[in-house]
């Protein structure tokens, strides 16, 4: 029982280099600061009074910004409040604070319209809650050089437990995926790839004939799918494994984001998939780089 209390301990509470959360912190706005821009020209017909939806859902016990002051001009706000805490995450600018505006921001924004969101904009409002928590401005970030100019090129280390909970959050995904998944009847008889990848308006990229038509074809790729994100749930967990879970995850992803129209989600995606990254090989590729670059002295040891 000792050893079952240290490992767990271990695995939440043993302080890492922060350089995969400063990583993961980066990505993460650059994606909401672009889903932001896409989220622009929708406030209107979308999130205005005078839009398809005039006035907010009337949903017991959510709260919303929007609910508080329904107006026009306040939706605005809200929007270029969510664009500054974007481009406060990407820089690393009051990095709590800027979390914390974009995780309200986004809720405020989902109760005004829920049907207008998906699932990828969903799990990218839940990434902003985890920054909340996490010390996502502790290296590579504007506070890190207010703070430690000379040691700005240091990844102080911290507890993982937020990076950790992303982890979680990935494999519970996946999980709940394949379970609801193997539950409906294309999904078992194999014919979900070829249904999805000839959806009119969901598709980007019209695949040939021969593969969407074709029976082979798609129970190889309707199984093979649901083996990734089976993987994706489970076997990531085990080190010798993850690097071939996570790239065969990629590349699914990659392909779903070619051929079809899925929002930001398999951008989301790829930033748990970050959250995987091993923090001391990031922090040696980080400073390799920044030598490379001469921004850090050629004989300055990893810290």
């Amino acid at each position: 029982m000792k050893q079952l209390l240290a490992s767990w301990d271990d695995f939440w509470l043993t302080p890492e280099p922060t350089s995969t959360l400063a990583v993961v912190r980066v990505a993460y706005g650059a994606v909401l600061l672009a889903w932001a821009a896409g989220l622009g020209p929708d406030l209107s017909p979308f999130f205005s009074t005078s839009g398809i939806l005039s006035d907010h859902p009337d949903t017991r016990w959510a709260w919303s910004l929007l609910h508080v002051v329904e107006s026009d001009a306040f939706v605005t706000i809200v929007y270029w409040l969510l664009v500054a805490s974007a481009v406060g995450l990407v820089l690393g600018f009051h990095t709590r604070l800027a979390a914390v505006v974009a995780w309200v921001c986004a809720v405020s924004l989902y109760r005004r319209n829920p049907a207008f969101f998906q699932a990828g904009d969903q799990a990218l409002r839940v990434f902003s809650f985890y920054f909340m928590l996490a010390p996502a401005g502790a290296a590579l970030s504007l506070d890190r050089w207010r703070r430690a100019r000379d040691r700005f090129w240091e990844f102080p280390n911290r507890p993982p437990w937020a990076l950790r909970l992303m982890q979680v959050q990935l494999s519970m995904i996946y999980l709940f995926t394949v379970w609801i998944k193997v539950r409906g009847e294309t999904w078992n008889n194999g014919t979900a790839f070829s249904y999805s990848v000839r959806v009119g308006e969901l598709v980007r990229l019209e695949l040939p004939a021969w593969m969407t038509t074709s029976v082979v074809v798609s129970n190889v790729a309707t199984y093979s799918t649901l083996a990734i994100e089976f993987a994706m749930a489970v076997l990531v967990w085990n080190r010798r494994a993850r690097p071939w879970v996570l790239t065969a995850g990629v590349l699914l992803h990659v392909f779903i984001e070619v051929t079809l129209r899925v929002g930001f989600f398999s951008l989301t995606m790829f930033l748990f998939y970050l959250a995987w990254l091993d923090p001391y090989k990031v922090r040696s590729w980080l400073l390799a780089l920044a030598r490379r670059r001469r921004l850090v002295p050629l004989g300055a040891a990893d810290g």
